[in-house]
């Protein structure tokens, strides 16, 4: 499981970049993409505020409100550091 949960906070980490430049480039397609792929993987894993924050980014990026995605992806970086702070069971 430890193993696991790492994968996700690692993907995740890596996925942040990418969100960013999407939402940079009012990419709404692309932003909506990425943050359905890692959502699902945060609420596979019961990362549920990570999850709650990506659905967030998508459903803005639909609305093209590029400002609520920014708002979301500067909380879904602290999400992620949230959990990189927590013990992982294993």
């Amino acid at each position: 499981m430890r193993e696991v949960i790492e994968a996700l906070i690692d993907d995740t980490t890596r996925q942040l970049p990418l969100l960013q430049a999407a939402i940079r480039a009012g990419d709404a397609a692309g932003a909506m993409r990425l943050a359905h792929y890692s959502k699902g993987a945060c609420a596979n894993l019961g990362a549920q505020a990570a999850a709650a924050t990506l659905l967030n980014i998508e459903h803005s990026a639909a609305a093209g409100d590029f400002s609520g995605c920014t708002a979301s992806l500067a909380n879904l970086a602290s999400e992620v550091e949230r959990l990189r702070a927590e013990p992982i069971p294993g």
